[in-house]
């Protein structure tokens, strides 16, 4: 298997978990509050598994540009572990205006999650392509260094 083929199958991944998402998405907004409650327990439960990946990938690549991805992910996945905090304290929640104003806050956050999604699949499309340009320009290289 190339690593042109690697990404494409991680690329083909991807895809699934953004179906698998929006299917996610589709289906809890018919959900009662209790099955809401617990899609979110099991989505706290992956992310905080993610968080701990995360951290772990972190601590082995120390010094690389994994590294650096490794942080990111794990300080974008924290920030978001705040989610069930928020589910927990809507509960508590008994005015109408305070609740509202919660919603918004919530549908704000999606939308920065979703524009973080968006450059992130910007960005892992250009650095893709610098790979692929990359690994053709070494292999152009040792192709001309047999040929000497």
């Amino acid at each position: 298997m190339t690593q042109h083929t690697n990404f494409s199958t991680r690329l083909d991944d991807l895809q699934k978990r953004v179906a698998t998402a929006r299917s996610a998405v589709q289906t809890a907004a018919t959900e009662s509050e209790a099955q809401l409650k617990e899609r979110i327990d099991r989505a706290q439960a992956d992310l905080d598994q993610s968080v701990q990946n995360a951290r772990q990938e972190v601590s082995q690549a120390a010094g690389s540009a994994q590294a650096k991805w490794a942080q990111l992910k794990a300080d974008t996945a924290a920030k978001m572990s705040d989610v069930k905090a928020n589910v927990d304290q809507r509960a508590r929640h008994v005015d109408a205006k305070v609740a509202a104003k919660d919603a918004d806050w919530a549908d704000a956050d999606a939308a920065e999650s979703l524009d973080f999604a968006n450059w992130a699949v910007e960005n892992a499309q250009l650095t893709i392509l610098d790979a692929i340009h990359a690994r053709a320009y070494a292999d152009q290289l040792a192709k001309a260094e047999d040929n000497s």
